[in-house]
């Protein structure tokens, strides 16, 4: 059976002249699909600042993210890449002969109709099975993961858990693993008496007030004492970072600038996670710092790169400029006693090593439980708007790209049309 596919594809950095972002159209045989792949019809998927990230960071040597999926044909390829996107699905096409027409499933998708993946003959479980990616490293397995939400304990049928799911879920993983590597390394316990500050930077983003969220948690649970967490945000998601609830205290950039800033912390430690990656706010919280009144620096983390700023140009063609990369950028001075070392957290890092300390069974149910808390308390957090159909979508995305987003919106997108995307077709 042949099927109308559509696909938004995303400009490449390296292209010689820059394109537009545009919605390609291509013919799906879903009966001529190799042996070993799947075809899943993509429901819907959840879009952030998160996902303009894997777009700017697309053809970076570390990240690859324009390497997961492939653009709809060759030629297009060498211009366009396709932007990874978490979302639902309904298994239609199956030449894999342990799994089933009409399975739910839940994974690292591509913003599109269809997608048609290989799967490892030998790589498939009851829970998962897996996409077979041996051109990125080891590491990036939970990004292969397909999970089948039939035996999901996490897994709800209703539209609005699902859409939860894909805003919070891969940058929830994210937080909740980095926030255990702080507890698990000794990071909360100061060298002396001192009373602990954790400040987090882009307060506003999923990512940065899900750790903030965490870490309430468990200073409500007695863990940590003589701490509190420290947001800073723009003047614009000031009010919203402030009504979450999750921070002890909530500042704006624009507080490094003026002296006054942190006054009389003398006695705290501080430990520093830089969700915005912007080379230049660090300069100034370094600057800050390095005065001995503002307390002391013991950490000093990179926690992904939200501050990425969308530009046109005369053509409406897309560019991405962040200070972070930007080789014009002013330096930072070098690091002292005040400003230790920069350490990159990256999830699955981590997760390898707690994996080896951890049984599998204890790792899950601490992550069972953890969902299960999130899932209740995060409802009133952000706004769900949904953008059903492929002109609307390309729309939604050149908005996003010419206006930002604000943290009290939490996008869902779908290249079906109303009431196609509205169904949920899978046999659970």
């Amino acid at each position: 059976m042949s099927v109308r596919n559509a696909t938004l594809c995303s400009p490449r950095p390296s292209a010689a002249t820059l394109g537009e972002t545009m919605i390609v159209e291509t013919t799906l045989d879903l009966a001529a699909i190799p042996i070993n792949h799947v075809a899943i019809k993509v429901d819907r998927f959840g879009f952030s600042a998160n996902n303009i990230t894997y777009q700017a960071l697309g053809e970076h040597p570390h990240f690859r993210y324009f390497d997961f999926h492939t653009a709809p044909t060759s030629e297009l390829a060498k211009t366009h890449g396709l932007i990874p996107v978490w979302g639902f699905g309904t298994v239609v096409a199956s030449k894999h002969p342990k799994i089933t027409i009409g399975e739910r499933v839940y994974g690292y998708f591509a913003p599109t109709r269809y997608l048609v993946v290989p799967v490892s003959p030998s790589d498939v479980n009851k829970h998962a099975f897996y996409v077979p990616r041996p051109n990125l490293p080891p590491n990036r397995r939970p990004y292969n993961q397909i999970q089948r939400c039939a035996t999901d304990p996490t897994y709800s049928a209703v539209t609005d858990a699902e859409n939860l799911t894909m805003l919070y879920r891969p940058l929830f993983w994210t937080s909740y693993w980095c926030e255990d590597w702080l507890y698990s390394t000794g990071c909360y316990t100061p060298s002396d008496n001192s009373k602990v500050s954790i400040l987090i930077s882009s307060a506003s983003s999923k990512t940065a007030f899900c750790l903030a969220y965490l870490i309430q948690k468990r200073i409500g649970n007695g863990e940590l004492k003589n701490t509190k967490v420290v947001g800073l945000t723009s003047t614009r998601n000031a009010k919203f970072t402030e009504n979450l609830g999750l921070y002890d205290e909530v500042h704006e950039y624009d507080t490094f600038r003026s002296d006054g800033a942190f006054q009389m912390q003398s006695e705290r430690q501080w430990i520093y996670i830089d969700v915005a990656g912007n080379g230049l706010l660090n300069k100034e919280i370094q600057r800050h710092f390095a005065s001995s009144s503002n307390g002391r620096v013991v950490k000093n983390v990179s926690l992904g790169v939200t501050n990425l700023q969308p530009t046109s140009s005369a053509n409406d063609s897309m560019k991405w400029s962040h200070n972070a990369f930007d080789p014009t950028a002013p330096a930072l001075a070098p690091s002292d006693a005040r400003w230790p070392k920069t350490e990159n957290f990256f999830m699955p890092e981590w997760l390898s090593v707690r994996k080896h300390q951890l049984p599998v069974s204890e790792i899950f149910q601490r992550q069972l439980n953890a969902w299960g808390s999130l899932m209740k308390d995060c409802i009133n957090w952000v706004e769900l708007q949904p953008v059903l159909g492929a002109k609307q979508v390309h729309d939604a995305y050149t908005r996003l790209a010419k206006e930002g987003l604000g943290p009290d919106k939490g996008l869902i997108w779908s290249l079906w049309e109303e009431g196609v995307a509205a169904s949920i077709n899978g046999k659970l």
